[in-house]
């Protein structure tokens, strides 16, 4: 079984940042991407951003510029960092893990976190 486990949600400032953190356990024998979802109020899950084991990064474009994220597929962990936080960053931001490659550079892996709640206030 795999396990993901997020931290460092919380209740922040607009302008403010926080860290996410996405650690892994369990039976993996690689990790093909890990990423971050988010899905707030009133709206669709969406992807927020996605590492590669080989280094690559991608980003939805409302985060670009504000957001970064970065592993240590060695540890099993990935982290977001969120800069110039805004009310419509408002969400359940939840890790995901890929072990398998895919054509789709954006194709759902199949393990999922428990979700972290990221406030912002006005």
């Amino acid at each position: 079984q795999v396990q993901l486990v997020e931290s460092g949600g919380g209740l922040v400032q607009s302008g403010g940042s926080l860290r996410l953190s996405c650690t892994a356990s369990g039976s993996i024998s690689i990790i093909n991407a890990m990423a971050w979802y988010r899905h707030a109020a009133g709206k669709q899950r969406e992807l927020v951003a996605v590492i590669t084991a080989g280094g690559t990064s991608k980003y939805a474009d409302s985060v670009w510029g504000r957001f970064t994220i970065s592993r240590d597929f060695a540890k099993k962990t990935v982290d977001l960092q969120m800069n110039s936080l805004n009310p419509e960053d408002t969400a359940v931001y939840f890790c995901n893990l890929r072990d398998h490659p895919m054509t789709d550079f954006f194709a759902v892996g199949r393990y999922w976190g428990q979700g972290t709640q990221v406030t912002v206030s006005s």
